[in-house]
């Protein structure tokens, strides 16, 4: 197994990585492997030069990380997996039995079918599998959130429903309390149990993606830690009403997705830099911005990626687009400036034509 191309440029070991990509890519007259290899360069040495500080405690608050962002980042993964948390999934967990119990499930039959939704919730995990590069990860977010925030309203109602249903009628609308349950955990093990592991690791930078990993453990055990200790008490004081607590926080996290987190599908490492360079925290800025910037240093986004690489997948033919850096910047006002100039050298050559 040999080690990272990213990992071997950035302790200085050029050639093993330049050798490493040539064996991957080929070594073809595409100059695949170099332009990849320029591109990790690039990026490497812009991250050193703005990436001053990188210890846990400089990476939250965002000390001397420039364009780079990275307190921006760290508060973005944290964030992402407390809300993971409180989108339910604690509750359907610690909720389900006693749901069960309500529908007239047997303690004996109860256990089986606790052990079923987990099964249920395992081969989940494969629907993404098959649509988390189709559609991204932030459409991902957004349909889990939809179904899990109707199966979160519909499990609690069914579940008052139940307790007050008649003898008769107790176990058909138990069931179907039940089958939101499962539902709920499907959807679940489908969308927002992904995305929250995958997303820190596509979004830092390389000197800081280890420790980027780390914060995301930490907002987890935040999260996780947080839920398990106030929902015994949420349960004994609104009981089936926590249920639309969690159903409003999954309507909750489709605006903050939305709005504050970046798309990530189909992007580099080293594009992921230029999305986050904007001073902005709202996804439309970001976007804005990263257009500009890709103007602005085309050999930082030139990478061989997935979709994108730079042969023509149908034509075969090497993309245009320089791979020697230019100005290297990440601030988009000088490029403006440069803009600017050049529009104002082009007027005073047309003015003394």
């Amino acid at each position: 197994m040999p080690e990272s191309p990213r990992w071997l440029v950035k302790v200085g070991r050029e050639e093993e990585g330049r050798y490493i990509l040539g064996r991957l890519r080929g070594e073809g007259p595409d100059g695949l492997a170099e332009a990849e290899f320029n591109d990790i360069r690039n990026i490497v040495e812009l991250e050193r030069k703005t990436s001053k500080q990188n210890s846990y405690l400089a990476m939250f608050f965002g000390w001397k990380s420039g364009k780079l962002h990275t307190g921006r980042r760290v508060q973005l993964v944290v964030w992402l997996q407390i809300l993971q948390e409180w989108i339910g999934i604690a509750g359907i967990t610690i909720y389900g039995p006693k749901i069960f119990s309500i529908a007239g499930i047997s303690p004996k039959d109860q256990l089986w079918i606790a052990g079923l939704n987990d099964i249920t919730y395992m081969f989940s995990t494969l629907i993404c599998v098959f649509t988390l590069d189709r559609i991204g990860r932030r459409w991902t977010l957004y349909w889990g959130s939809v179904g899990q925030g109707i199966c979160m309203f519909a499990a609690g109602g069914l579940s008052r429903a139940t307790q007050n249903a008649a003898e008769g009628n107790k176990a058909g609308v138990g069931g179907a309390a039940t089958f939101f349950v499962f539902l709920y955990t499907a959807i679940f093990g489908a969308t927002w149990l992904t995305v929250p592991w995958l997303y820190p690791a596509e979004i830092f930078p390389l000197e800081t993606r280890a420790r980027g990993n780390a914060w995301g453990v930490v907002g987890w055990s935040i999260g996780n830690g947080w839920t398990v200790l106030l929902l015994p008490t949420m349960f004994n004081a609104i009981n089936e009403k926590a249920l639309y607590v969690f159903g409003a926080v999954n309507a909750a996290t489709i605006p903050i997705v939305w709005a504050l987190y970046p798309e990530t599908n189909q992007r580099t490492l080293e594009e992921m830099n230029l999305v986050f360079a904007a001073d902005s925290i709202w996804n439309w800025e970001a976007e804005r911005n990263f257009k500009i910037l890709k103007d602005q240093n085309p050999e930082l986004v030139q990478a061989a990626r997935r979709g994108h690489s730079v042969v023509d997948p149908e034509s075969g033919a090497i993309r245009a687009g320089s791979l020697v850096p230019r100005n290297m910047s990440l601030d988009t006002k000088a490029f403006e400036k440069h803009n600017e100039g050049d529009t104002t050298e082009e007027k005073n050559v047309a003015k003394h034509s």
